[in-house]
């Protein structure tokens, strides 16, 4: 994977859904074989995670709600209240979303200040929570804190490719150039939005 330019946007990382933190680590360690690393909670929005650095600045995030946290305000990001959502996720954990660093986000409705114990950023979140543009768009996150990869050992695992399917291919390629967006990133025609993303791990490749 290619790093985005000081002035464009790079990978972030990747959103792993699951009903329980637990079945999605536990997905992805199998997988993966290697050992998810402790995350923490998200009080705006009720959910938890567990991370994986993917080398080069990026890494994967497991998030699922957090039973044990009060229900948020407003609608949790990711689409994770929804019905679709839940049933989707009633067949295992998934690949949802992917989110790209970008060097400014001007105020605007849809931009939060967010935080996790001492992390600090700003994300753009839909007000309804809905995955942009069903999940191949990706939300665009500003670190105001070292991003928690920072901390994350090397896992050894690496993306090699990423790929986002949608009906509107050109309205994405479009999205991603005014961004100056620097990655291995495939966008093609699909009838319905759909992403995987291809890791290389010990194991030889696996695709999510």
């Amino acid at each position: 994977m290619t790093g985005g330019s000081v002035d464009g946007a790079r990978l972030d990382h990747l959103v792993v859904a699951a009903r329980t933190l637990d079945e999605g680590r536990a997905w992805l360690e199998g997988r993966l074989g290697v050992t998810m690393q402790p995350g923490g909670e998200h009080p705006q929005f009720g959910t938890h995670n567990a991370l994986l650095s993917l080398g080069e600045g990026a890494y994967l995030e497991v998030i699922a709600v957090n039973p044990a946290a009060p229900a948020p305000p407003r609608p949790r990001w990711f689409g994770l209240d929804t019905p679709e959502m839940q049933q989707r996720l009633a067949a295992g954990p998934a690949l949802i979303h992917w989110v790209a660093a970008v060097p400014d986000l001007p105020p605007a409705p849809d931009v939060l200040e967010l935080s996790r114990g001492d992390f600090r950023w700003k994300l753009t979140v839909p007000a309804d929570g809905s995955l942009p543009a069903g999940g191949v768009q990706p939300s665009q996150i500003v670190w105001e804190t070292p991003p928690p990869v920072t901390r994350l050992p090397d896992s050894g695992i690496r993306l090699l490719h990423l790929r986002l399917g949608t009906p509107q291919p050109d309205a994405l390629r479009e999205l991603l150039t005014r961004l100056n967006f620097a990655g291995e990133v495939e966008v093609y025609e699909a009838p319905q939005p759909e992403l995987s993303a291809q890791l290389q791990t010990e194991r030889g490749p696996v695709l999510l």
